[in-house]
């Protein structure tokens, strides 16, 4: 299996208007480590101005997602079969930062470890999540 080439971290993003949506933004992909952000902003918070944690795990969902992709074999999807999140504190302000790197890649399925920070460099939380690696259709 070898992994697929990085795209435009901008690209990535255009292929995903619900992450677009939201604000986040990837700094850096490549199979081996995918970053990014969400910045803090009243519409992605819950009361007493805490980020809400769907916003968390969609931009830890969104890093590992991406994180995947670019582990894939030629002409192969994907489709998160499992997703955990753990939270430790609450992002009040700035960005929540994300760090994506593969656990395990195999022919049927990559698990991704995505860990949450903010802008302390305080850990906010850790998702793993598994991802089925899908045949091209029509073989």
């Amino acid at each position: 299996m070898s992994p697929n080439p990085a795209p435009d971290p901008g690209d990535l993003l255009a292929m995903m208007p619900y992450a677009a949506g939201l604000g986040m933004t990837v700094e850096q992909a490549s199979a081996e480590c995918v970053r990014a952000s969400l910045p803090w902003a009243a519409g992605v918070c819950t009361s007493g101005g805490i980020m809400h944690g769907g916003a968390l795990m969609s931009l830890a969902d969104t890093a590992g997602a991406i994180c995947a992709v670019l582990n894939l074999p030629d002409g192969a999807g994907t489709a998160t079969v499992e997703s955990k999140t753990n939270f430790f504190r609450a992002v009040r302000e700035g960005s929540a930062r994300a760090t994506a790197r593969p656990l395990h890649v195999g022919r049927s399925f990559i698990v991704v470890q995505t860990d949450l920070e903010d802008d302390r460099g305080k850990r906010v939380g850790q998702t793993t999540q598994t991802q089925a690696v899908l045949a091209p259709r029509g073989t």
